[in-house]
């Protein structure tokens, strides 16, 4: 028995690309159709292989470049997967390039993206905007930012004068998402304790949390979250989030923006907060684990083990995974059961869209280029 358990374990690793070859190349002008998983932008196919990289089961992608010429869906990255890990067609196609997941070659790749886009517009996602002289210190003021992700700079030819030398900083999310937080009986789940939450800052921040009070209205996104901590992680990260309400009924937290008044009232079963700027947040709350709540989705695939503190430690030292769900003896389904399931999201700068536009230059941070 003991035997049959490694094996399935095994096979369940090598089931998402643990057992297969690295393969680095690019396949120009040659399209894996069907089998996807969904579709991202990105502005090259150097990006569209790391997204691939980060995305849990992601194995191989193609890549639709700016010299296509079929229709206008420039930019496209492709995700997909299959159960063998290989591409069931691969068809000659101009104007894309195909590709594979690094993930066999190296567990957490190199985020450096220093390559600049003339002529490409990283649409959206604006929160700061500023008039530089030139694209690059557009890109210096980017990366000294610690909320900035990228950047569009709108150069001194562009055809509305009055925007010329605009400097648009831009934001994607940088901390894991849990993407559904929900109760189940017979699961704990958590975090790894070596997740990169913020940059580091040496001063200690103090938590403000208010508990049991909402502050409503001026919503500016909704997430899962664990805690009110995880919230507050969440709000911190986000450079339009001026505070924050967390619901521990349904685990929403809702971030919100107004940087006028702070209007609070007194609610059952929620906590309200306010996030943290230029200081180190305390993190301890990662260090706890959730029974009955289960963070379904983004598996990077799952091990037999005994206990769910083996299950956290397995997470903790694997590069590629953020958070777990263990799945106990008392489960339902004794299919499932002692089942550790290792998962992770896409945490690597993402414009929501990219498109063509003449004059001007885009890119992204350079604080991962050290």
């Amino acid at each position: 028995m003991e035997t049959h358990l490694i094996l399935m374990g095994l096979l369940s690793i090598c089931s998402l690309s643990f057992c297969q070859e690295c393969s680095r190349e690019f396949l120009e002008n040659v399209d894996f159709p069907g089998t996807d998983i969904t579709s991202v932008y990105s502005p090259d196919v150097e990006h569209c292989q790391l997204l691939c990289t980060q995305h849990p089961s992601c194995l191989f992608f193609t890549f639709v470049r700016a010299d296509w010429t079929v229709d206008n869906r420039h930019f496209y990255c492709y995700l997909k997967s299959t159960p063998s890990g290989k591409p069931k067609v691969q068809n000659p196609l101009q104007g894309v390039t195909s590709g594979y997941s690094l993930k066999p070659c190296n567990p957490d790749p190199s985020s450096c993206l220093s390559q600049v886009y003339q002529n490409v517009d990283f649409f959206g996602a604006d929160y700061r905007v500023l008039f530089t002289s030139d694209h690059e210190e557009c890109q210096r003021v980017c990366t000294q930012d610690p909320q900035c992700q990228f950047f569009t700079f709108v150069n001194d030819i562009f055809t509305s004068e009055n925007i010329r030398y605009k400097c648009h900083l831009k934001y994607s999310w940088s901390v894991p998402r849990t993407p559904i937080v929900e109760r189940k009986d017979g699961v704990v789940s958590g975090f790894s304790h070596k997740i990169q939450l913020t940059p580091f800052f040496k001063p200690a921040c103090q938590n403000k949390l208010f508990p049991n009070t909402d502050i409503p209205g001026n919503n500016l996104e909704t997430l899962p979250a664990a805690s009110p901590e995880h919230c507050q992680t969440l709000c911190s990260a986000h450079p339009r989030c001026t505070y924050f309400s967390y619901d521990s009924s349904n685990f929403n937290c809702d971030m919100k923006s107004n940087g006028n008044e702070m209007v609070t009232r007194a609610k059952q079963g929620v906590t309200s907060g306010i996030p943290v700027h230029f200081c180190q947040l305390d993190n301890n709350w990662l260090k706890l684990a959730h029974e009955g709540v289960d963070f379904r989705g983004s598996d990077i695939r799952f091990e037999l083990m005994d206990d769910p503190d083996t299950c956290q430690k397995t997470c903790t030292v694997d590069p590629n995974c953020q958070f777990y769900t263990y799945v106990n003896e008392t489960f339902f389904d004794s299919d499932y059961r002692r089942r550790c399931y290792l998962k992770r999201v896409i945490t690597m700068p993402a414009p929501p869209k990219v498109t063509k536009l003449n004059n001007v230059v885009s890119g992204f941070s350079l604080r991962d280029c050290n």
